[in-house]
């Protein structure tokens, strides 16, 4: 590879590194506090207070509430005991309790959680292909002549073979 066709590499590796930082970042710091999903970390509780159609059974209203593994625990009259919350059959209305992260973390949480409908997911997409540009380009910022891009190579791939065996257990 001639020596322009190396700073070209360099070049392009270095400024979409720049512009990549901030989005690794938020990645990183989303994916960090992912770990924790099933916990209260950072969570406060929120007291939501809504009208919903009145009269659901408890599959409608599982549904409507949009809660997953929704479970009614009793009933006593038109009121309705689920979780932290009531219903009331006869007006609708519905008051609960559910702890949230903080808005700016459900909003980070969001880009990991990114699907072809959502508006943003050509962001995830064009993340995706400057990491895979920094794995490749990676290669082209070393000669590979030079006794470290033999070690580069070997650990790069003990890093894609423990990635592949810890995805199968």
């Amino acid at each position: 590879m001639s020596r322009k066709s190396e700073n070209t590499f360099r070049e392009f590796h270095r400024y979409l590194g720049f512009f990549l930082a901030g989005i690794m970042a938020v990645y990183a710091i989303s994916g960090i506090v992912l770990t924790f999903r099933n916990t209260d970390f950072l969570k406060k509780e929120v007291t939501i207070t809504k009208t919903v159609p009145a009269g659901l059974n408890e599959e409608k209203l599982g549904e409507e509430l949009k809660m997953r593994f929704f479970k009614v625990d009793k009933t006593e009259g038109d009121i309705v005991y689920f979780g932290n919350g009531t219903y009331n059959k006869a007006t609708g209305d519905v008051s609960y309790t559910e702890k949230r992260q903080p808005i700016v973390i459900e909003k980070m949480n969001k880009l990991h959680k990114m699907h072809q409908g959502n508006p943003l997911f050509w962001l995830a997409i064009l993340f995706g292909i400057g990491l895979l540009f920094f794995s490749v380009s990676a290669f082209f910022m070393i000669n590979p002549k030079a006794p470290i891009y033999k070690k580069g190579i070997y650990f790069a791939v003990a890093g894609f073979l423990l990635t592949v065996v810890l995805l199968m257990v």
